[in-house]
């Protein structure tokens, strides 16, 4: 069943995180069982959540996200060129606006990220409005 909700995925556009040379490999296998149990051990593509803001340029994905939502773990007092701020489900974001910003401090503070045109990811905090170019590290 596993399999047939990969391949229905692969098919329909969305992008497959699956290696070809894996699929060939399974397809090789000349004993229906074995061939099914390799399909079935093939990775699936994490959620579109978590791809948001991947480096994939060349690849649109078209069920990613237009902006997530989160929380920036611990405090946040501001920001400069190079800060990370590293969100509660585990993305790592890193400020790229070449302009500081002085903030009251925050603690786990809400935010939003959207894309923006040409690849630009923006993180804005709810609590006040300030945001900033960012671009995914992990």
């Amino acid at each position: 069943m596993r399999t047939l909700a990969l391949l229905l995925l692969c098919a329909s556009g969305a992008a497959c995180a699956v290696d070809d040379a894996l699929v060939l490999r399974c397809r090789a296998l000349p004993d229906t069982a074995s061939r099914l149990a390799c399909y079935e051990a093939l990775p699936v593509a994490p959620p579109a959540e978590q791809r948001f803001g991947g480096k994939r340029l060349e690849q649109k994905v078209d069920d990613e996200p237009a902006a997530i939502r989160s929380t920036v773990r611990g405090n946040v007092d501001g920001w400069r060129y190079g800060t990370q701020l590293t969100l509660a489900n585990g993305q790592v974001w890193r400020v790229v606006d070449d302009v500081d910003a002085v903030l009251p401090e925050l603690t786990d503070p809400a935010v939003r990220i959207e894309r923006g045109a040409l690849g630009a990811y923006y993180l804005q905090l709810e609590a006040n409005n300030s945001a900033a170019r960012v671009v995914r590290v992990k």
